[in-house]
């Protein structure tokens, strides 16, 4: 156990004392922590051997989404998000819907034998991007202002969007392996969207305003205060499960409302909340990499491998390009934003959700998960920073 914990606190500790010299080079904390995961695991050296079970890994990947969604959703830039609304919005409106058709199409012509919710379900999976990724992008100068707070906006919110539409797909899939009423399934989606946007906003508005009272009455400890917004993110989850709602909803809408309602009182507090969700991402990529990631040599099939390469190139580029049609982008900047959809947390967390669905091809949508991530990992992580001095010397 300590062997283990020495592994992982030094990767941290590393990372954070050179993380200015890495992220300025075609490396990211994902592809650095999913390699030392591969080093370190049991197919390379033997120094990380953590007995984790695949219900500990969709813990741990669950908690880290729910931070992660609400710190994005918290930190939503609504005055740049009114300034240039056209972008982001074409992408969410019309970009997500169609990279989840032609998902499914894709599916459809590789995987035939897949039953057609199975197909969507895949679709789904990889349908929304990563901002931890993108970072290399979003944070970078050289990139034009409406490029970058397009693809935050996008990469910050549509994961969030994807939730309902994977939480329909799977009370269909129980339905048509039960007698439960299709009717029935719907109104268990509903219950549990409903349950955790009014679990989230609710505990956002108390949260929120007991920190104008302790703030108006003096009664705050800045070292506490500090954990506030983690500690909202985790309650939101945690008690919307516990009602049998989405815990990733409540999160969302938590981190939404608290931006909006309380932005003056919780702005300095978000720093913390990145922070951990940062922490716990690093680490589910070292676990992705060390138990998860060695599993991609062993999908042979030419359909899995297709079918993820497709997905970051055409599968997403051809509707961003179509999204963005009309716009005053120039053709590079909207292939720029078709490319860089990496695919990362979010799509591992929704895998690992359909683990415990009764699938027929659930081993199929489990291998191209991993195989899409891995392969994002590499090439977004490698070509972020050459793309974006390129389009940065173009837009000049």
């Amino acid at each position: 156990m300590y062997q283990n914990l020495a592994v992982l606190a030094a990767l941290l500790v590393l990372y954070a004392s050179l993380a200015g010299a890495l992220e300025s080079r075609p490396i990211n904390g994902p592809l650095l922590f999913l390699l030392a995961g591969l080093a370190a695991g049991p197919s390379g050296l033997g120094l990380l051997n953590l007995s984790l079970d695949r219900n500990d890994l969709r813990l741990l990947a669950e908690l880290t989404l729910a931070i992660v969604l609400f710190s994005d959703a918290a930190k939503a830039d609504l005055a740049q998000l009114r300034h240039f609304r056209s972008l982001p919005l074409r992408l969410l409106t019309i970009g997500l819907p169609l990279t989840l058709v032609a998902g499914w199409f894709a599916a459809w012509l590789l995987f035939p034998q897949m039953p057609w919710l199975e197909m969507a379900l895949l679709a789904t999976i990889l349908a929304p991007t990563d901002a931890a990724l993108g970072k290399a992008v979003v944070s970078n100068p050289e990139v034009p202002a409406n490029v970058r707070e397009s693809l935050n906006v996008e990469s910050g919110l549509n994961d969030g969007i994807c939730v309902p539409v994977l939480l329909l797909l799977l009370a269909l899939v129980t339905e048509a392996h039960s007698t439960v009423p299709f009717a029935l399934a719907g109104y268990l989606f509903l219950e549990e969207l409903g349950v955790g946007a009014l679990t989230g906003a609710a505990l956002a508005l108390l949260v929120g305003g007991l920190l104008r009272l302790s703030q108006r009455h003096c009664l705050q400890i800045e070292a506490w205060q500090q954990l506030v917004m983690p500690a909202l993110a985790l309650l939101s989850f945690a008690c919307a499960q516990a009602l049998g709602g989405s815990g990733f909803i409540a999160a969302f809408c938590a981190g939404l409302l608290t931006g909006c309602r309380f932005k003056q009182e919780t702005q300095p507090l978000l720093a913390t909340g990145e922070s951990c969700g940062e922490a716990l991402s690093l680490l589910t990529w070292v676990v992705f990499g060390a138990y998860v990631a060695p599993k991609a040599a062993q999908m042979l099939s030419p359909a899995v491998w297709f079918y993820a390469l497709s997905s970051l190139s055409l599968v997403r580029m051809l509707p961003v390009w179509i999204s963005l049609s009309g716009s005053a982008l120039s053709a590079e900047s909207r292939l720029f934003i078709g490319w860089f959809g990496p695919r990362g947390l979010a799509s591992i967390v929704f895998a690992v959700l359909v683990l415990d669905a009764q699938l027929q091809e659930g081993a199929t949508i489990i291998a191209t998960t991993i195989a899409c991530v891995v392969l994002s990992v590499v090439l977004h992580g490698m070509s972020a920073l050459p793309g974006a001095r390129r389009l940065g010397r173009s837009a000049e």
